[in-house]
């Protein structure tokens, strides 16, 4: 008998949870959760958000031919499945920013319908493309007039906290929400703004004032125990939900300029180059069989060639190191076809993403959320092994765990960009040549293709995996 696989990020909540069964993607609705997911399912609260694409959709199904059963058991979900799971420390400013005024409008929506969102964690946000939608049907919970949000405290802590640090500082500081899986606390992010955001009246009261009544409550059992029984009229919930919303429209990043936001306003490459360029990727990615589904860019910059992908019909992940070229790709305007399969993400391939959470398995690492059918390396290869160091066959062993097929541009270091790099440095890269690169990609993959790119010194090469 073939056993279900529970998600390993999906265990805190009693009311349900997300499993695998022979490939197919569910969730269990537990019997704890009966009264509010039948609510949500005939007060018209799924239909409106569906409808209006801002939940991810879901049939009923019976019981599993095969799939033992469950004492606590109530419904079985199967849910559409998202192409690419991505985390809120993944995210550029403008995604964190979207998932936040999503979360409030399926909020207000749900207080339309008798309903509240329980919870308001970051990680109930996935983006399809640059769309983002709402994951957890079981998020849900029957509203009782008078009731206080309890999930506002985590509301500011996973979106409004790290929200106002880029804003008043740098949208690099989102990269700590790494460091605190369950939202920044309010306490440091108290400390850590600038005392001019005391002047903001959204800052004052959702992350200054917040704080300080949290603080002076913390360890008072009798006052904890009773929060949830605090009354707050729907006129007052209105008014804190309106003034979550306007903080959050309000704050925008610092305006800064960086090396990659205007790559390809700077490239070496000629007109010629660049275009043909684009049709050899075209080729190479036309080589692969099947069709690639998934594709993943590390170093995609504004997305340029994300599109080359995304237009022959893979759904495409554009990451790359610089959070201003990611907010770049994601503004980007793209018909829908195309907009709703190409989804940009910070990563810093040196540094991606770890195993996090309980056991380190509740969020993916980046090598576990892959292989890709294909992935992209184009004009990347030069800043990885030049400029962090990383050796050829490490590369190879890298790309070897997250790629299928992989197409590399090669740039040599007669190529003006990699004259740029060891100006400064001392050239301790004798092996850094095309011999080389062929030579460790060999012990991972089979050589495919190697097309030498027009008007230009670099080559493509394309690769199979061995495996």
């Amino acid at each position: 008998m073939m056993s279900s696989v529970k998600n390993p990020g999906s265990f805190r909540d009693p009311a349900g949870f997300i499993f695998t069964y022979k490939d197919a993607v569910y969730r269990q609705v537990n019997s704890i959760s009966k009264a509010d997911y039948d609510h949500f399912m005939s007060s018209g609260l799924y239909d409106a958000l569906a409808k209006a694409d801002l939940i991810v959709k879901h049939t009923e199904t019976k019981k599993l031919v095969g799939l033992p059963g469950d004492a606590n058991r109530y419904k079985l979900l199967q849910p559409e499945v998202i192409p690419f799971i991505s985390y809120p420390y993944e995210w550029s400013f403008d995604q964190l920013r979207a998932a936040a005024l999503l979360t409030l409008n399926i909020l207000k929506i749900s207080l339309e319908h008798g309903m509240i969102l329980k919870d308001a964690s970051a990680y109930n946000i996935q983006f399809i493309g640059n769309k983002p939608v709402f994951i957890d049907t079981l998020s849900f919970a029957v509203y009782r007039p008078g009731q206080a949000w309890e999930a506002y405290k985590q509301f500011c802590e996973h979106f409004v906290g790290p929200l106002a640090l880029a804003h008043y500082a740098t949208p690099d500081l989102l990269k700590i929400q790494r460091a605190y899986l369950d939202g920044i606390p309010l306490a440091i992010t108290s400390r850590l703004l600038p005392k001019r955001a005391r002047l903001n009246t959204g800052m004052l009261s959702h992350i200054y004032l917040h704080h300080s009544s949290s603080k002076r409550h913390q360890g008072n059992q009798v006052t904890n125990s009773n929060a949830h029984k605090r009354k707050v009229s729907n006129f007052a919930l209105q008014g804190i939900i309106g003034s979550l919303e306007s903080a959050v429209k309000r704050m925008r990043p610092p305006t800064r300029t960086t090396e990659w936001g205007d790559y390809y306003s700077f490239t070496n490459y000629s007109d010629t180059a660049f275009k043909q360029k684009r049709i050899i990727v075209k080729e190479l990615l036309e080589q692969v069989t099947p069709s690639p589904s998934l594709v993943w860019d590390v170093g995609a910059n504004n997305g340029e060639f994300s599109e080359v992908a995304t237009e022959l019909g893979a759904y495409t992940v554009a990451f790359d190191i610089d959070e201003i070229a990611v907010t770049r790709n994601f503004r980007s305007e793209r018909n829908e076809a195309i907009a709703r399969k190409l989804l940009p993400l910070v990563q810093d391939l040196t540094n991606p993403s770890p195993g996090l959470g309980w056991s380190e398995k509740e969020r993916a690492s980046l090598i576990d959320r892959g292989p890709a059918d294909v992935v992209l390396s184009l004009a990347l290869i030069h800043h990885l092994a030049i400029g962090n160091n990383i050796p050829f066959p490490e590369l190879a062993s890298f790309f070897g765990k997250i790629a299928k097929h992989l197409i590399i541009e090669f740039v040599p270091k007669q190529d003006s960009k990699v004259q740029i790099l060891l100006s400064s440095r001392k050239d301790i890269f004798p092996e850094y040549d095309e011999e080389h690169l062929e030579t460790a990609m060999a012990e991972y993959f089979n050589q495919v293709d190697k097309v030498p790119i027009p008007d230009s010194s670099r080559t493509l090469y394309l690769f199979k995996n061995k495996s």
